[in-house]
Formats: structure tokens, C-alpha cells, sequence
């Protein structure tokens, strides 16, 4: 294999592919990229055995082939060449030559044979919707997933295409974020899927806020998406998501409108003397205003007082305040909507008039 590249046009797909790459791996080749070049490309490939990734780049191959080469390595050398730099990569044997200027490194190499590809999906459901909408589904709801739960069914994402809808929710058992976005998903049953988090936070982390076209193919056991400069393929989490919909409270009768920045700025002050391990925080709603209190086990207080239009009954209710926060910060709306019941039932939040996306919080006890 033989081929020159300038430096940044082999930066940036690198730079895509390495999120994948463990540092601390099962099989030696997983810390590896794998490098196919064909006469008009060169395709880069990292997984974890989870999750895969690959991109593409256009060259002129002097000579074809197949290889794998230490994968931060690679990127490392790439990252401190100087700008506009030429690289130029050949393979003899079991070593890769890669010299830039006076520069030159000899890397170890492995045979591409010995690297674990993900094939074709099998019988997959094909649809495409823009790539900043798919972007803001995953921010809007990525943040509720649980970590490391014993019910595995939560460390991730649940994705269910149904009609003319894709639906996305997420729970870690102590809130639920739900997302709907109008897409054509094609014909045919609605499907749930479950994404694994870290598949969720490549994804977040590769797509970009423009209005081209992602293609999105589900299987029963992988989710691939396509976008113009790489395809990521994750494994999905073989399980249950739990039934969201009952989760969702239906008839909470007190509604409170607010300020979304004010209420956010007030929270993240009154949280600095919460109680470091449950961050809890008490709401005092009455009409037309809200008072919100933390102390901790030093005895210490932090009280603020907010102008809210609510006409219900008085209200004492606490909540972990973090909860609160992660849903404010995915509204970009001026003013929330807070739907309350009584103390012990869980909150709906929401843009006010706007029900695409919900999400619920439960109290906590104080």
C-alpha cells in the first residue's frame, strides 16, 4: 500500500474515528485504525466491538491494499506535523513508512484480516431526515440516560420510528425526556430500538448542525447512519424498554409559566449550598411566585424568590436540582412550562403550547 495525503485531509476523518478507540483494549487490533485503499480512496475504520466508525477520504493510490496501524499514534503524528504538510504512507511487510519533509516514523503494523467488520445490515428499515434535526433529537433527550444501571435496558437511548414520526426517549428512573420530530420513517409497524450511550455520544459528538440529508438504517441488531463524511454502525442493547407512557403524568391540574433563563440562573445559585450527595432543592410555589431553598448538613442556606404567572393552590415540592438544570439547559425556548400535581407526583416540563418535547422529573423527599 502506498499513498501521499496532505495533512489535514487525513486529520479530520482521523479525528472522527478515534472517539472509538479505547485505550485500554481486549484485542490489540482494537487499538488500531484500519486503513482500505483503493485506487480513488482511502477508507479509515475504528471500532470497539460496539460501536464502529468510518470515514472516507478522496486520493490518488499510487498502490492498493489493506492495513492496520496504531490508531492514536497515527493521529498523534498527524497533529504535530506542521500545517499543509505532505504525507507519505507506504507499507513493506509487517512496517509502515510514514514521512513528511525531514520527518520520518516507522509504525508497527497488523493485517487487516485480523480486524472485526461489521457487514451488510440484514433486511434494515432505510429513511433519511435532515442531519441538524437527528442532532438536536439526540441533545434533546441524550442527557436522561441512565449509567452503568443494573437494568441495562437504561444506558442508552431508546429510538422508535412509528409512521410519520421518530420518536426518541430516554430514563435513568428518576426523569424521562421524550423527543417527536415529523420525519418520513417509512412504511410498516412502528419499531423500538435501544442505542447504546456511547454510540449516543459519538453521535452527538460526529453530526453537525447542517440541513443535509442522514440516512438511517435499523436491523434487528445494529443502527447504521450515513452521513456525506462517515458511517457510524453501533450494536443495539438486546432488551425491554419500559412502557414511557405510563411514566407521562396525564392530569396534573397546577400550571406554572417562567422565565427560562431566570429560573435556570436562580437554580444554579441556590445549588451551590445543596447538599453535595442528593442536590436537593425545595420549590415554594404560591400565586404568582416561586421561593426556592437549599441548605446542607453545614447548616448553610441559600434562598431566592421568583415572579412566576401561576394562579393554583400553594405548593411545597423539592427536586434534585441537577435534574432541573440538564432539563433547562436542552429548552431554547424563552419562558418554560412546570404542570405539577401535589407533592409526591412527578413534574412535567415543557415549551409552553408545545408538546413535541416532555419531560418528567420526580420529587424527592426533603
Amino acid at each position: 500500500m502506498k499513498f501521499s495525503i496532505q495533512r489535514e485531509a487525513l486529520l479530520k476523518p482521523l479525528q472522527h474515528v478515534i472517539g472509538v478507540v479505547e485505550r485500554r483494549q481486549t484485542l490489540p487490533v482494537l487499538g488500531n485504525v484500519l486503513l482500505n485503499a483503493t485506487k480513488k480512496n482511502v477508507k479509515l475504520t475504528a471500532t470497539d466491538l460496539e460501536v464502529e466508525l468510518q470515514a472516507q477520504v478522496n486520493v490518488a493510490v499510487t498502490e492498493v491494499g489493506d492495513i492496520t496501524l496504531p490508531a492514536r499514534k497515527l493521529l498523534d503524528i498527524c497533529r504535530t506535523l506542521p500545517e499543509e504538510a505532505q504525507l507519505d504512507i507506504s507499507v513493506k511487510k509487517d512496517r509502515c513508512l510514514v514521512s513528511s519533509g525531514k520527518s520520518r516514523f516507522t509504525l508497527s503494523t497488523l493485517p487487516a484480516s485480523e480486524f472485526p467488520v461489521i457487514d451488510k445490515l440484514k433486511t434494515p428499515r432505510k429513511f433519511s431526515l435532515p442531519e441538524n434535526e437527528l442532532h438536536r433529537l439526540l441533545e434533546s433527550t441524550g442527557f436522561a440516560m441512565a449509567q452503568q444501571d443494573v437494568r441495562y435496558y437504561l444506558n442508552g437511548l431508546m429510538l422508535e420510528p412509528d409512521g410519520k414520526l421518530l420518536r426518541a426517549v430516554a430514563t435513568d428512573g428518576h426523569r424521562l425526556a421524550l423527543c417527536e420530530l415529523a420525519a418520513s420513517v417509512g412504511d410498516g409497524e412502528s419499531q423500538q430500538v435501544i442505542v447504546p450511550r456511547k454510540g449516543v455520544q459519538e453521535l452527538q459528538r460526529l453530526l453537525e448542525h447542517s440541513d443535509n440529508d442522514v440516512s438511517v438504517e435499523i436491523s434487528s441488531n445494529h443502527i447504521r447512519i450515513t452521513t456525506a463524511e462517515l458511517r457510524f454502525t453501533s450494536k443495539l442493547i438486546d432488551g425491554r424498554f419500559p412502557d414511557y407512557t405510563r411514566v407521562i403524568p396525564k392530569s396534573l391540574d397546577k400550571q406554572l409559566r417562567i422565565n427560562r433563563d431566570l429560573l435556570r440562573q436562580a437554580l444554579t445559585r441556590t445549588s451551590i449550598l445543596s447538599n453535595e450527595k442528593y442536590r436537593g432543592i425545595r420549590l415554594d410555589i404560591s400565586k404568582n411566585n416561586v421561593k426556592i431553598q437549599a441548605h446542607n448538613p453545614e447548616q448553610e442556606e441559600a434562598v431566592e424568590e421568583l415572579d412566576v404567572s401561576y394562579d393554583g393552590d400553594a405548593i411545597v415540592i423539592g427536586f434534585n436540582v441537577t435534574y432541573l438544570l440538564e432539563v433547562l439547559n436542552v429548552i431554547d425556548t424563552d419562558e418554560v412550562e412546570i404542570s405539577l400535581g401535589d407533592a409526591n407526583s412527578s413534574a412535567l416540563i415543557r415549551r409552553p403550547g408545545n408538546d413535541d418535547c416532555r419531560y418528567v422529573v420526580m420529587p424527592m423527599r426533603l
